[in-house]
């Protein structure tokens, strides 16, 4: 098969072919999505065979805001029957090279859930299986590429494989996060997955770390501030709701009871400082008054996206994540909006990436940092 597997959300199909239609597009590796409106995946089908390799390797997953998993595709199979759905899928890896790991998946949907029992134990068997043909090595290893049988239903499957450097290594895409029994709200599993998502496990301590100072703008009941109060570190809390008492016992937290589009930090005095960056140099701030500003707020995309424009360029904030509320309608082209004026707006001084998290419904997650507070990697 010349074709690219993405899992999404169900319901997001045509923003995740809209995505892999431009990203390839600007690649130089043409072809058309195919779409099954709530289905929980999209087929590119690419006209090169070449190119479905080429996106694998080279088309960041990370940097793609719809697609949860991406596979190149290597065949599919239809009509197994139900007494034998293992030797079917083993000849069909024919021409395969050997793979390290295998994961046997299914759809984000509830068909797709009556499927995860038989797959947990289909995956035993199969794995024997392909292990003897020599499709599969002897043991995991995680630096060759992974083998994807992904079930559409009881009787068909697409069979693909991702490079281990450019895939999620969630089961599905997924991250799934257990709900803080203490937590106001359950909102507060989408600062939890945004914080796994753009922010490195081992630069935690130096950008979400013990007694640096936070905004929360929407904040009540106070689902995003817990997760910064989790932390240790200390919250300006902006709603003209009521935040959750036991936020407030913790003395972690100041709760303003205004406009968070109004808003503003105390007046300081930012220092500014010159950075080579990219061969120029550029000016950046040394001290801005919040660590970290977060933002989820039921209000217009393009209004929020503004609002955080003003902080990062007056350097009020070293980083930002928000929330961009999704329309019914024309929901792909009203992000390309806003990431458009973020593109704008801010330069290369800053680090924009943005995701549909799996704790988001019809929203996306942005995160915009001034790159001067992002570790180099060593």
């Amino acid at each position: 098969m010349n074709g690219i597997l993405l899992y999404c959300r169900p319901g997001y199909e045509k923003e995740c072919a809209a995505e892999i239609q431009a990203r390839a597009t600007a690649m130089e590796a043409y072809g058309f999505a195919k779409v099954t409106l709530n289905s929980g995946y999209v087929v590119f089908e690419c006209h090169s065979a070449a190119d479905v390799d080429s996106i694998a390797k080279k088309l960041p997953l990370s940097s793609l805001i719809f697609a949860r998993q991406m596979i190149a595709l290597h065949a599919r199979v239809d009509d197994m029957p139900l007494y034998d759905r293992v030797n079917p899928v083993v000849a069909a890896c024919e021409g395969i090279e050997a793979m390290g790991e295998l994961r046997v998946e299914m759809p984000d949907t509830n068909e797709g859930k009556e499927l995860s029992k038989f797959c947990r134990k289909y995956t035993v068997p199969l794995r024997q299986s392909l292990r003897k043909g020599n499709h599969l090595l002897p043991k995991e290893n995680k630096n060759r590429p992974v083998l994807h049988v992904f079930f559409i239903t009881n009787t068909s499957v697409y069979i693909g494989y991702s490079y281990s450097f450019n895939n999620s290594p969630l089961p599905m895409g997924i991250m799934r996060l257990k709900f803080p029994s203490k937590a106001p709200s359950r909102s507060t599993l989408k600062l939890e997955e945004a914080f796994h998502t753009f922010i490195p496990a081992d630069q935690w301590d130096r950008r979400i770390g013990g007694a640096m100072r936070a905004v929360d703008l929407g904040a009540c009941p106070g689902g995003w501030t817990y997760q910064l109060v989790q932390r240790n570190m200390f919250v300006v809390a902006i709603d003209n709701g009521a935040m959750a008492d036991s936020l407030m016992e913790t003395g972690q937290v100041k709760h303003y009871e205004e406009d968070g589009f109004k808003y503003e930090p105390a007046k300081t005095t930012i220092a500014w400082t010159n950075r080579k960056l990219h061969g120029n140099k550029v000016k950046v701030p040394e001290n801005p008054p919040v660590d970290m500003l977060v933002c989820d707020m039921l209000e217009k995309p393009e209004r929020v996206t503004r609002l955080m424009c003003k902080w990062l360029l007056n350097a009020w904030c070293k980083e930002a994540i928000f929330n961009l509320k999704l329309p019914l309608k024309r929901r792909y082209h009203t992000l390309e909006d806003c990431l458009a004026i973020l593109d704008k707006q801010l330069d290369d001084r800053f680090v924009i990436q943005a995701k549909h998290l799996y704790h988001d419904r019809d929203e996306v997650t942005v995160h915009v940092a001034w790159s001067n507070f992002i570790p180099e990697d060593k």
